[in-house]
């Protein structure tokens, strides 16, 4: 099994602020529509299929890999991807926190293990540390659903 965590501040100092309201709306667009917020090329396919009040189904096609996802939302705080087709399957969650002094943070953390792949294994660890890593990780990540996030309420979209 895989799990990873990561946690930013959403507000540094010099950054443009973002209310919890846009961040949120955000994540929902991010959940909907992946290309908007991974690099160009990455993401090659986004296709909600089926379309709930608290959750949504989509097919995409991610770093080249098919995938299937649930996605689920509990408003304003946690957007949950859980994924049932494709080369993983568990959950990803992002997750809007707020500290005592009132500032936000935004939290990712997974569970994930790999079809067809020895528990423990090479491609489990291979998995793990490109989850973990700084260049590739989840935390890049979720510095850029921030930083897209931020362009978008820019320029009026959100």
């Amino acid at each position: 099994m895989i799990y990873s965590t990561a946690m930013v501040p959403v507000n540094p100092a010099g950054e443009r602020p973002l209310t919890r309201e846009q961040l949120w709306k955000g994540l929902v667009l991010k959940a909907r529509d992946a290309r908007l917020f991974l690099p160009p090329g990455a993401c090659t396919k986004c296709d909600v299929v089926v379309d709930g009040e608290a959750f949504i189904i989509r097919e995409a096609t991610i770093l080249g890999d098919d995938v299937s996802e649930i996605i689920t939302f509990e408003p304003q705080t946690k957007v949950s991807f859980h994924q049932f087709k494709g080369p993983r399957e568990g959950v990803i969650v992002n997750e809007v926190l707020q500290g005592d002094d009132g500032s936000l943070y935004l939290k990712f953390y997974c569970l994930l293990g790999l079809r067809n792949a020895e528990p423990g294994g090479e491609k489990e660890r291979l998995e793990q540390a490109m989850m973990d890593s700084e260049e590739r990780g989840y935390k890049r990540a979720l510095l850029s659903t921030l930083a897209r996030t931020r362009a978008l309420v820019q320029e009026g979209r959100l």
